[in-house]
């Protein structure tokens, strides 16, 4: 299986995000763009990457009423991003109206951009071109904090559970995949098997900070628990050696996907 590592564009300007695709050049073609860059540059940085012929997942979870959602992924497909966000917690018809947008948005590229290649190996991202994951539960949290955020004792909270129950919602909207913590992907796969495209945020090498994250895997263990995207970002854009540290991440992927 091949598994696909995504480097995060968190910072604040273009020309930040440049010098980081510059540093990487021929090691990584699919960077994230989330919300703080999207926020400071708007569409511009997603078209500056796809001048480059780089894949862009778009990081923004969106979260609202199904029509604003199928509009907003449908204007965000027609920029030719890839991979596109939204929260699962949206419910059923949120998440299929986004799947709509993707197809709808993508229809509007040229031929060419809009049959840009398969997203995994043997899995194509579907007709929209754009695939839509649904996030499950921000790798931030642990039980208690579902069960606060939630209104439910955490006592009673299984986290590995929850995402379950929102994976099967994603699956019935025709969802690409799923946004889950390595620690997860196991369980999903076990139900799901290889009809969900997992991505892994939270990758953290081994001895690595942990920062904001609750729920964070290597490199190598999301690999070998079935992952197929794997984000990475402060290991690899705060480095020393931003190439030394992304080989590294190449490396460990390498081994333990042939394993």
């Amino acid at each position: 299986m091949t598994v696909t590592p995504i480097v995060a564009l968190d910072m604040g300007s273009l020309a930040e995000a440049t010098t980081v695709v510059d540093r990487l050049d021929g090691l990584c073609r699919f960077y994230k763009v989330g919300q703080e860059l999207f926020t400071a540059e708007g569409p511009r940085i997603v078209r500056a990457l796809r001048e480059h012929n780089l894949e862009v997942f778009l990081d923004l979870k969106f979260h609202d009423i199904p029509n604003t959602v199928r509009a907003a992924v449908r204007t965000a497909a027609a920029l030719g991003v890839r991979l596109v966000t939204v929260h699962a917690a949206g419910g059923a018809a949120m998440l299929a109206a986004a799947v709509e947008g993707a197809a709808e948005g993508t229809a509007t590229l040229p031929k060419s951009g809009s049959q840009r290649g398969r997203g995994r190996q043997g899995v194509s991202l579907g007709p929209s071109g754009c695939g839509v994951l649904a996030v499950t539960v921000l790798t931030s949290m642990r039980a208690a904090d579902v069960g606060e955020a939630w209104g439910r004792d955490a006592r009673s909270i299984s986290v590995e559970a929850e995402v379950l129950r929102l994976a099967g919602m994603a699956s019935a909207a025709g969802a690409y995949g799923l946004v889950c913590s390595g620690a997860e992907v196991r369980a999903v796969r076990a139900v799901h098997g290889d009809a969900l495209a997992l991505l892994v945020p939270g990758i953290r090498p081994a001895g690595g900070a942990a920062h904001d994250q609750a729920r964070v895997v290597t490199p190598g263990e999301a690999a070998r628990s079935g992952a197929h995207y794997l984000v990475i970002g402060r290991a690899v854009t705060g480095a020393a050696d931003p190439r030394e540290a992304m080989n590294a991440v190449l490396a460990e992927i390498g081994e333990s996907t042939a394993a």
